[in-house]
Parts: C-alpha cells; structure tokens; sequence
C-alpha cells in the first residue's frame, strides 16, 4: 500500500490577519508535500478537519489536501468573536487567506455543511484560485430567506433556531475523552457515525484543562455560527464563475437549492439516498468518489 496513504497528515500552521482578529489557523496537510496542492476541504460547524481524516486519508496517495481548522475550532488560534457577527464572512476571508498562500495551479474547494458554504463564499473572491467547488450539505436556504437574514429585524430571530438552542445547550466539558467518546456515541448529530470518525473527531474537538477535557468549539460560538445567516452563497455562486456540484441529504437538508437552480448554469444539484446532513459520515464513499473526480 502506497506510503502516502498509511502516513498520518502533517499539521501545519498559516498566519491570519485580517479585520476579524489574528492568529494562526491549524491545517492538515495530507499527500505529497512535494507536489501542488489539489484540494482544500473544509469542515461542518462544530467539527474539525480531523473528523474528516478517514475520508481525506485514502485519497492521499494520488493527491494533497489542505483541511484547516476553521475560526473557533480545533487547534486553530484566531479569535472567535461573536459581538456585531452577522454571517459568516469571517470563515471567507480566513479561507481566502489560505488560498492566497498557494503557489500552484487553481485547486477544488470543498466542505462540508458550514465548511461548503465557506467555500462558496471564499470561491467568489478567488475565482483564479479555484477550478471548482464540492459541497456536502452546504446551509442555503431560500433566496428571499437570504434576503430577509440581512434585515435588522428578521435577522435577529435567527436566535431562536432550534439548532442554536441544542448547542447553547450543549455540554462543554468532560473528565475524559472516554467519557465524551460514551456521550456521543449513537446519539444525535452523532448517530450512524464510526467509532474511527467520533474518535478522529475528539482527537481535535476536546482540549485538556484543570482536571478534565473541554470542547475547542465552544457552545456559544457553535450557537453563533447557527444564527448568523446574513451571508449570500446564491450571489456567490453567480458571480465565481465556477462550477458547483452540491450533493444533498435525502431528509433533513440545510440545502435548499433545487435541481437545476434558476440563472445557476453552473451550479448541479444531487441528492444523495438514504442520507441526512450528515451526508460525509454516512456515505464516505460517495464523498471520496466526488472528491476524486473533481480533483483529477
């Protein structure tokens, strides 16, 4: 079997600073480091690029691939802070510095759920950067509900999300990482995941403090990441000029772009059967073949 594909990725570090706060975002860097990055795949809210290591991993024998640490999570540095946030142009313009470090010929951006999204956003300040864009569940919601996020006040009724009340609710902290690998098993979000994926995602989603372990994604900032929606994936789509291939759960989606969307030429949609928001950890399979295809 191929070295490439049995070696763990090498962490390395890229210095942010811009308007949202400075620091250094943690990336994983899976493949040959001798050779142009291909892809750049970037994580769900509250995850980290570890939770994605058993899916990015096989794929390192034929190609390298970029996952960061996004704002607020994982062992990435740079301040999440939450007061005036509207939307998600902080995660943009961190992925915007990460591509503006690269060298090489345009690379495939893809993500997951928020990390899609991201992408999206980042593609359209960085058209030359990118050849195309995989999205795994992105959160788009309707045109209109876009719209009516940016306004002052149907924008603030984002806190009153289900999903923002769950993560506020969530419990922070643990006396061991077995004891949060036994909380999370089977359960919520987490259910129909692989031991292998839970245990990659706690490698990098709990930090050791005092006497016990606490979420490097914190609830408040996971809440945030929910109800600020005041970003537009659909303008930019538009304008990046590139093309977007969207795969969706069959039940539960956060996508709500159609099938062969309105004025979107380049944008394709697939649903995905027998599959939720948690698209990746179902069908890593599918998630790799896609990967794969768009990248070589």
């Amino acid at each position: 079997m191929d070295a490439a594909r049995l070696s763990p990725p090498r962490r390395m570090t890229v210095p942010i600073d811009n308007r949202w706060g400075a620091g250094e975002m943690s990336v994983l860097d899976f493949g040959d480091p001798k050779r142009p990055v291909d892809l750049i795949f970037c994580h769900a809210n509250g995850f980290n690029a570890a939770t994605y290591r058993s899916i990015l991993a096989p794929l390192a024998s034929s190609l390298r691939i970029l996952a960061p640490d996004l704002r607020g999570h994982g062992n990435s540095t740079m301040p999440a802070r939450i007061e005036g946030r509207r939307g998600w142009q902080d995660h943009r313009d961190d992925l915007i510095a990460l591509l503006d470090t690269l060298d090489g010929p345009p690379v495939v951006m893809a993500g997951h759920s928020m990390g899609a999204t991201s992408s999206i956003l980042a593609t359209a300040e960085r058209p030359a950067k990118v050849s195309q864009v995989v999205a795994f569940e992105p959160v788009i919601w309707k045109r209109w509900m876009t719209t009516a996020f940016n306004l002052p006040l149907v924008g603030g009724l984002a806190v009153h999300f289900p999903l923002v009340k769950t993560a506020l609710r969530r419990r922070a902290r643990f006396d061991s990482r077995e004891q949060a690998l036994k909380a999370y098993r089977g359960r919520g979000a987490f259910k129909g995941w692989s031991d292998i994926m839970l245990v990659d995602y706690l490698s990098s989603g709990l930090v050791e403090e005092g006497d016990g372990f606490v979420l490097t994604a914190a609830p408040a900032w996971e809440a945030s990441n929910y109800s600020t929606q005041g970003h537009d994936p659909w303008r930019a789509m538009k304008v990046s000029g590139r093309p977007v291939r969207i795969l969706k759960g069959e039940t539960g989606s956060t996508c709500l772009v159609q099938p062969a969307p309105r004025g979107l030429p380049l944008v394709s949609v697939e649903v995905v059967a027998n599959t939720t928001h948690m698209l990746p950890m179902l069908r890593p399979d599918i998630v790799r073949d896609a990967l794969f295809d768009a990248a070589v």
